[in-house]
């Protein structure tokens, strides 16, 4: 019997799968102004503006810095610091070391932007290396201008996420800890989010739930999106602090009219199993058709789910299949292992085990448990590998 993923529950080895309440990210609303008088996670100052007109730009590039312009212009007052260049020695024939500062800064922005909207990390790691790209600088130089000059708390978070995702080098996790440690404690809050995040997976760190939890008031506190909901999977999950689904609720709505893309999600979760408000699959529905229509892999996920077990619709299996494939194919490892399963069983589409092998085989790589456990029910089965 095929089994719905319980989204509570920590045990991910179910047929098909839910997204659990996500932690990342948040966004901040179009109509809700932002003024923060000690921020000391941006650091450009008004001289060190990359203008709009100073590099040609076009398509996406062009959207992504008028987006960064306005989120300074609308959403930011900012405590400025001047840091002075110590060279005006040229890294490359396109740009001096002077002005990679400032280009480093945009890219921090850059992140934080994403992290705002919610993107997912391979959106996300794309696009600051498209970022990089479009200055035609190597990340190499940009690694090593980085261990040179730690100036800045943003150079050292910038440090610290390229070692953590993997971009332009090897995975380093520790090293990423160690430097995201080193810019919270110069108050930078991005690194401070990150820092929360890997105290509670135990990520390349030992884990540590109060200072997650800490961590995650103090964000709150700023009347940060990120720090709400991430201070809401904290409650929801009995983090640091005590269990408290209203909280949490409350917290995951607070985030969702915020259009975070994981508060719609967690929202969406919190109706569908009634954490700390009534049962609503009606109102679960809306909120993960929000989440798809936005792109959100997440969404597209919980949406398959809904038409696989009729919840707030009716019972669709071929629509669910169009869904798990969609968000499959952006690499989300539950519509992996749930499209696996739809291929095992024939549902919404022909029976196809060699195809059902394939997309355990991604998912596994991915590290899920139930996909490892899947394959190991085939590779015992001689019968079911020869179908």
């Amino acid at each position: 019997m095929l089994k719905k993923y319980a989204a509570q529950k920590k045990n991910r080895n179910f047929k098909f799968q839910f997204l659990s309440p996500v932690r990342l990210l948040f966004i901040m609303s179009d109509n809700t102004e932002y003024h923060k008088t000690d921020n000391k996670y941006f650091r450009l100052s008004n001289k060190q503006q990359l203008t709009l007109n100073s590099h040609a730009q076009n398509g996406n590039n062009s959207s992504l810095y008028e987006e960064l312009s306005q989120i300074h212009q609308k959403f930011f007052k900012v405590v400025i610091r001047e840091i002075e260049p110590t060279t005006h020695q040229s890294i490359n024939e396109n740009i001096l070391e002077e002005d990679l500062s400032i280009i480093v800064d945009e890219l921090i922005e850059l992140i934080f932007m994403n992290f705002n909207k919610g993107k997912e990390e391979r959106v996300r790691k794309q696009q600051v290396l498209d970022y990089i790209n479009n200055y035609n600088i190597n990340l190499q130089e940009i690694y090593n201008w980085l261990l040179r000059n730690q100036t800045s708390s943003n150079f050292i978070y910038l440090l610290g996420h390229l070692n953590y995702y993997g971009i332009g080098i090897v995975i380093n996790k520790k090293n990423a800890f160690k430097l995201y440690q080193k810019a919270a404690e110069l108050e930078n809050d991005v690194s401070q989010f990150e820092l929360a995040n890997m105290y509670i997976d135990g990520d390349g760190c030992d884990e540590d739930y109060d200072k997650a939890f800490e961590l995650s008031k103090k964000l709150a506190k700023k009347e940060y999106p990120c720090g709400l909901n991430l201070l809401g999977y904290c409650y929801e999950h009995g983090i640091g602090t005590e269990f408290s689904e209203q909280k949490a609720f409350e917290l995951y709505e607070k985030v969702a009219e915020l259009k975070n893309l994981s508060g719609i999600c967690n929202l969406g979760i919190c109706y569908e199993n009634g954490i700390g408000t009534e049962i609503d699959e009606e109102k679960a529905f809306e909120l993960y058709q929000v989440a798809a229509d936005l792109g959100y892999s997440y969404g597209i996920n919980n949406l398959g789910c809904c038409y696989s077990y009729g919840i707030g619709t009716d019972f669709d299996d071929e629509k669910a299949f169009e869904l798990y494939q969609k968000a499959a194919n952006l690499e989300n490892e539950h519509a992996q292992f749930n499209l696996a399963i739809m291929y095992e069983h024939g549902k919404g589409v022909e029976k196809n085990i060699k195809q059902a092998v394939y997309w355990l085989k991604k998912c596994a790589d991915q590290g899920h448990q139930g996909a490892l456990n899947e394959l190991m029910d085939f590779y015992s089965d001689d019968d079911l590998l020869s179908e």
